[in-house]
Order: C-alpha cells, then structure tokens, then sequence
C-alpha cells in the first residue's frame, strides 16, 4: 500500500472479528515499532504482546476499574484477539543523558522539557498502528486508567519503572463495522486551520 494510503486510511477501530491475527502480523508490527526515534537513542520502551484468549482476558480483568462491566465501547473492545501494551522507561533516558557524551552529569528530570520517554513510546506506538492498516487490520490506541496499572503491573509482572503509555488492540475488521466513536461526529481539521507559517498568528 502507499504511504499516503496508509496515512489516510488509519482510524481506530472498536470492534473486531473474533478471528486470530496471524503471528507474523503482530511480529512486523512490533519490528516497526523498535524502529521509531528515541532522544539519545535510549530506546527506552517495551511492549507487552497478549496474543492468547487467556492472556487478553487477563488485560481486561485487570485494567477495568469493574471486570464484570458491560458497555458497547467495552463489548466491542474485548473482541480484539490482540492487545500490545507499549510501555515507557524514564530510567533508560535519566541513565542515558547523565552519560559523558550527554555532558549532564545528574538525572535530574527538570531538564527535560517534556517526558520523551512517553513521546518516544507513543511514536513508536503509531507505527503499529501505521502497520496495522498496511497489513490489513484494524486497530486502536487507548488508554488505561492510572488507578488501574498497579494491578495491570502484577498481573503481568511488569516493573515499577515501566509505565503503560496506553493499550493497543489489534483484529481483523468485521464485515460491519461495530461501535462507532463519538469522535466521527467532529470534522478534521484542515491543514490551514492548525499551521501557522512564520508566526502563530498569522
């Protein structure tokens, strides 16, 4: 597929075909995601793949503030037969720029003017999502609440210094679509109304 496509043809899907996503699928887009930028080239993300019933259902106990919830966006969600979790790692980025070729000789997070291990983490995610569209699935970023991600961390024995930047799910479209966002009822905004050449107002 083109690029531009690509581009164009990505959105977040909210309901899925019960079918499995082939592994391979899964692994190219985890291919392309380690090969997004990262300040210092820190690289300091991981990416949890659930691509088993049990392992998705374990996503889902542990991240809804009530398991036994039901909704359309949830109901819909809960088909995907993959969940990717991209998570960040401040410490790989403190530890990296207090190297001598970095010249800073602290970690001090005060001299980072945003959190890149996020901005990192959530460019690495678009190119999963970018891949899905390419491999012909549907796929959607979303978050999981912060009161939820100390269980989320025990029921995968993820680390205290890895943080979920948010959730991926990844499946095969339906032969209709399902759950539609409200955000369909919002325009996209045009490239003049949000680039300002050469000064903010003009």
């Amino acid at each position: 597929m083109e690029f531009r496509d690509v581009v164009r043809r990505r959105r977040m899907v909210r309901a899925y075909d019960p079918r499995p996503v082939e592994p391979p699928v899964v692994d190219r887009m985890l291919e392309h995601a380690v090969r997004s930028p990262s300040a210092g080239f820190s690289q300091g993300w991981a990416f949890l793949r659930l691509d088993t019933p049990e392992d998705v259902a374990r996503f889902w106990r542990s991240t809804s503030p009530n398991p036994e919830a039901s909704n359309p966006w949830l109901d819909g969600m809960r088909t995907a037969p993959v969940v990717i979790v991209p998570l960040s790692h401040k410490d790989a980025y403190l530890d990296r720029y207090a190297e001598p070729d970095k010249g800073w000789t602290d970690r001090d997070e005060a001299r980072w003017p945003v959190p890149y291990w996020h901005c990192d983490t959530a460019m690495a995610s678009l190119l999963i999502l970018l891949t899905a569209v390419d491999e012909g699935v549907g796929a959607c970023f979303f978050g999981v609440p912060p009161t939820r991600h100390d269980a989320f961390r025990e029921e995968f024995g993820v680390p205290a210094g890895y943080t979920p930047v948010g959730a991926i799910t990844v499946g095969y479209l339906p032969e209709r679509d399902g759950v539609v966002g409200s955000s369909v009822r919002r325009s996209r905004r045009g490239v003049d109304q949000v680039v300002h050449r050469g000064n903010f107002g003009g």
